[in-house]
């Protein structure tokens, strides 16, 4: 009896101990227990006993997370599950350059205290030179770049910087700016160009990437979404219908190109925001100019030297109900506040206070609405125009001329 007292102690204590050891493998090494599992599991697809309420094809339990042991997934996989506009960049940027200027800049000179106090206070002006910075998108392979026209306004000297480095003087083929874009001209052979593609294409929500030299830091690009399309009355330009953009737009990114995710252009940014607004705060709204308009105007400077619109010299403005009665007039709208001398339209009998109604049976929407039809009919053809003149509708013919060249 003692010795089979001393044998059942011996199996308990290895029993003990067996299941001891395995608690401590378990605790060490937990990926083992999932392998455990695996070799008792039924195989994948067996049906399982009737009456034990698991269907015959379920589905598989989630799979627990990972061991820390488990490898990362290669970083081709991770690329291809990742969006990435690398391609359009690729495509675009090399034709997107800098424009370096410089101007004369007259100032004048502050009179010391001394001079105020003895009345030698006579104007003095100075003369620097001023240095500045934009970009500007390279468009075809006879190496003609578009860019702003307030970027190389009033320049003594031009020069471009491409991607790869180069640098060459440009010289000026023409400008526009009503619409605020200049054509440039560089002599360089092998040059990278930007596809151009369609604005009228382009669609509120549609993702953009605006590239070029913000604060001088070059091939910059940005990312955002069309916000909308045909903004205008913002005072940027004569002729204004903005593509708008919370792609980030800074000083330097004037004359630079906003393109698709194809990489192709459909607009040059303008502005970051109009000066006559309020731009306390304001973040992520850029302007940029259509591809289609700076097609017409390349072509038009191209064939002409410069952009031939028509014009009839009516200052018109968009005037409320209320405004209008103070003024005497019958109603608000497109109001013709004044004429130039020896217009076509004072010929024709328009007088101050008319209210315009349409132009060529179109009807007006806005100031800026009646300048853009005028601006699209030929000089010396006949447009007629409908007016409001007190109680009274009359109809003229007014014959178009061609837009005096802006300054």
């Amino acid at each position: 009896m003692q010795q089979l007292g001393r044998g059942l102690i011996f199996l308990l204590g290895a029993l003990v101990g067996g299941l001891a050891l395995a608690f401590v493998i378990v605790y060490l090494r937990p990926e083992l227990l999932p392998s455990i599992r695996s070799r008792a599991a039924p195989l994948e697809g067996a049906a399982t006993a009737p009456g034990r309420g698991v269907p015959a094809a379920s589905a598989p339990e989630p799979a627990a997370s990972p061991p820390a042991s488990t490898p990362l997934a290669a970083p081709e996989a991770l690329a291809a599950d990742a969006q990435s506009f690398a391609m359009a960049v690729s495509r675009a940027a090399p034709a997107v350059v800098k424009v370096y200027t410089q101007r004369i800049v007259t100032e004048r000179i502050q009179p010391s205290p001394i001079d105020q106090i003895f009345g030698n206070t006579w104007p003095r002006y100075q003369q620097r030179s001023q240095r500045a910075l934009g970009s500007g998108v390279i468009v075809d392979n006879a190496g003609h770049v578009v860019t702003n026209h307030h970027v190389i306004a009033d320049a003594t000297s031009i020069n471009v910087q491409l991607a790869d480095g180069r640098v060459t003087p440009a010289t000026i083929v023409g400008r526009d700016p009503d619409t605020d874009l200049a054509l440039l001209s560089i002599k360089l052979s092998n040059l990278p160009v930007m596809p151009l593609g369609r604005s009228d294409q382009a669609h509120v929500g549609d993702e953009v990437l605006a590239i070029g030299n913000p604060l001088g830091l070059q091939q910059t690009v940005t990312h955002g979404i069309i916000s909308a399309t045909g903004r205008s009355q913002l005072g940027v330009a004569t002729f204004e219908s903005f593509i708008q953009t919370d792609a980030a737009i800074n000083e330097g990114n004037s004359g630079g190109a906003l393109v698709n995710t194809r990489g192709e252009l459909i607009g040059i940014n303008t502005a970051v925001v109009a000066k006559n607004m309020d731009a306390t705060g304001v973040e992520g709204i850029g302007f940029a100019i259509p591809v289609n308009l700076v097609r017409g105007v390349m072509a038009a400077i191209l064939d002409h030297g410069r952009v031939i619109r028509g014009w009839v010299g009516i200052v018109a403005e968009d005037i409320e109900d209320e405004r209008a009665q103070q003024l005497g007039l019958s109603r608000g709208g497109v109001v013709v506040t004044n004429l130039y001398r020896a217009s076509p339209a004072l010929a024709a009998g328009v007088k101050p206070g008319d209210v315009l109604l349409k132009v060529a049976g179109q009807t007006v929407r806005n100031a800026q609405d009646a300048l853009l039809r005028l601006a699209d009919f030929k000089p010396g053809t006949k447009v007629s125009l409908e007016l409001l003149r007190g109680q009274n509708t009359l109809n003229l013919d007014c014959e178009v001329g061609e837009r005096p060249a802006a300054t």
